[in-house]
């Protein structure tokens, strides 16, 4: 029969509790980044859907093109998720810049948004640096923000029958009090 000295059952109960703990740890934080990363790749023609337009639009300006980032492109299909059930277009608060479209019903194509985006362009009032009364001008302005050099994006099909197109810019642009370029 094994005897353990008075003090070793205690220093093994603390062992085993903390690797008990280590594990659970381990496990919820790999839960939480694999809820929140979903890796999702798009095809590169769906791709060229997002990058074309937002490209033409910074090349009018002579701005150099944007990259397309698989993280952001992850980044934006989380939060794309997170979103479904309602459609709502709330902004994820993150790190990015973020441009989000919704349309009614499913036959939305990522030109589709980013179009609506860039035909904001009549609204930005460069030596002000503002939008004109009463119009929208910030979707653009992230489009054509010089510093950004990537984006990504994604598509989701809404509970509601609607799309949610979301593309997310590194860095991010409209910094208030600068310029796009």
């Amino acid at each position: 029969m094994a005897y353990l000295q008075p003090g070793l059952l205690g220093k093994f109960s603390i062992f085993l509790l903390l690797c008990i703990v280590q594990t659970s740890f381990s496990s919820s934080s790999h839960q939480h980044l694999s809820s929140r990363h979903l890796l999702t790749t798009t095809p590169s023609n769906i791709v060229k859907q997002y990058l074309t337009p937002h490209n033409k639009a910074r090349a009018k300006l002579g701005l150099p093109p944007l990259k397309w980032s698989n993280k952001l492109e992850n980044y934006a299909s989380w939060w794309g998720h997170q979103r479904q059930v309602s459609c709502e277009l709330v902004h994820s608060r993150g790190d990015y810049g973020e441009n989000l479209f919704w349309g009614s019903g499913k036959d939305w194509k990522p030109i589709d948004a980013v179009m609506m985006w860039a035909k904001e362009r009549p609204y930005y009032d460069y030596k002000s640096n503002s939008c004109k009364k009463n119009e929208q001008c910030l979707h653009y302005t992230q489009i054509i923000w010089k510093q950004s050099t990537r984006v990504g994006c994604a598509k989701v099909l809404c509970k509601t029958g609607d799309t949610l197109i979301s593309c997310n810019y590194d860095p991010h642009g409209n910094v208030v009090g600068e310029k796009p370029f």
